[in-house]
């Protein structure tokens, strides 16, 4: 079992977080499995997922010998966080700032990342414990508003997630960004059955998050 700063590492080497949307639980089990055969290890299973606290158990299952890191996404509250770490979720993924989860996380010495958009809220989240913030909608505010929330606090580690495509995703990480999350536009080949096309969408931003650092 990773610990919690290994975790991090991974995440913050990897610089990009899979957010795993999906009809059913077979196409989020095949979206993982597409993405990780792309370079993507962190993978984050959101709780929109039909059955997600058993696609979280399976794929933590097939990939116990550390092949991916799982993350649980969606996570409003302390008993779904609770249900998400049980299941093993290796670390938390919130669009919102709750105190309760975040201390739940820390109970269990796992990695939390609350949603947080304003600097008074950052603070708030680290404070709390928060080891990584989510600034969701990242199309909302722009690469720059890493720049300039880093100026103050060059300490705060963000995760920017929302609107990131192949086009922009080099700008995130070339601002400060710890790694990007990176959803429909990862995985839209699985609405098609294309999971090739994921995979191979995969390996272009794993490239393009390499050639950008």
């Amino acid at each position: 079992m990773l610990e919690k700063v290994q975790v991090l590492q991974r995440i913050s080497q990897s610089g990009i977080v899979a957010v795993v949307r999906a009809e059913t639980s077979q196409m989020a089990l095949d979206i993982a499995e597409a993405v990780r055969l792309g370079g993507v290890e962190a993978i984050e299973i959101t709780f929109t997922v039909p059955g997600a606290v058993e696609v979280l158990k399976d794929l933590a299952a097939k990939y116990k010998k550390g092949e991916i890191l799982l993350g649980a996404g969606t996570v409003i509250d302390a008993p779904t966080a609770r249900l998400a770490l049980l299941a093993g979720a290796q670390f938390v993924v919130c669009p919102n700032l709750d105190p309760e989860v975040i201390r739940l996380c820390n109970k269990y010495g796992k990695v939390c990342v609350p949603g947080a958009v304003t600097v008074t809220e950052m603070v708030n989240a680290m404070e709390l414990g928060a080891d990584v913030v989510k600034l969701f909608p990242a199309t909302s505010f722009g690469p720059k508003f890493i720049k300039d929330v880093r100026g103050p606090l060059p300490h705060v580690a963000i995760l920017p997630t929302g609107g990131i495509n192949l086009d922009n995703a080099g700008e995130w990480i070339s601002a400060g960004a710890v790694a990007i999350g990176v959803g429909g536009e990862l995985t839209a080949g699985a609405k098609k059955g294309d999971y090739a096309l994921v995979t191979e969408t995969a390996k272009k931003f794993v490239a393009k998050v390499a050639s950008s650092r």
